[in-house]
């Protein structure tokens, strides 16, 4: 079985979420995601994180069904849970990130719960080369 393929699958059978998106749409979100990242250096969990980023990419994009509060899941990873409303039960979200601050790539992962799956596998992946204190190449 082709990595496409694998993470395809993974999407379809972890991420229910995106049960709606269409298979082409979900296709083409893979397909996005697929030259960001090396499969030499991911290994054997490559399919794995092509399926979390491209997840991400979706949920960045507005894609997924919404679970409570018209927020899904998600979406919940960037929120602190203050209240939602069901029934006579409320909880609002709060964003965590500071009003007016710049997003660099590796805070943007941080914005769903898939980019920060993704991150995880990065780092357990791709350990950066250090020169004179700075981290080079990831």
């Amino acid at each position: 079985m082709d990595v496409f393929m694998e993470a395809f699958e993974i999407i379809r059978a972890t991420m229910h979420e995106f049960s709606g998106v269409a298979d082409e749409q979900v296709r083409i979100y893979i397909s996005l995601a697929e030259p960001m990242i090396s499969e030499r250096k991911f290994g054997r969990l490559y399919p794995q994180a092509l399926a979390y980023l491209a997840a991400h990419q979706m949920k960045a994009g507005g894609l997924g069904q919404s679970a409570v509060g018209g927020i899904s899941l998600g979406d919940m990873s960037g929120y602190s849970a203050i209240s939602i409303s069901e029934g006579d039960t409320s909880v609002s979200f709060a964003s965590s990130q500071k009003a007016g601050s710049s997003i660099s790539s590796a805070e943007d992962y941080s914005t769903t719960s898939y980019g920060k799956q993704f991150q995880q596998l990065q780092n357990r992946c791709i350990v950066p080369i250090v020169a004179a204190g700075v981290p080079y190449g990831i």
